[in-house]
């Protein structure tokens, strides 16, 4: 690599399920963390406006998984999206 050089990523499509709530958004991060469901906490982004300021963030493959899943444990879902990020 040069000097000055940058790594890009290329954007990729990803599930982002916002909340309420931070209470909710975390949660949802325990949720998965039990049940081993994929995805991880992230700032909203900026081109989805939401309550709390936190998403989760997932392969899109697994929306229905996820939001059955946050649905059974009473967890409140704002919304749900997919954003190339």
């Amino acid at each position: 690599r040069g000097e000055g050089a940058c790594t890009m990523r290329a954007n990729k499509l990803w599930l982002i399920i916002t909340f309420h709530t931070t209470t909710a958004a975390m949660a949802m991060e325990a949720m998965c963390a039990a049940k081993n469901l994929p995805g991880r906490l992230i700032p909203v982004p900026r081109e989805i406006t939401a309550g709390c300021g936190m998403s989760w963030r997932a392969p899109v493959e697994s929306r229905e998984k996820l939001v059955s899943a946050a649905a059974e444990a009473g967890i409140a879902v704002d919304g749900t999206y997919e954003l190339m990020l």
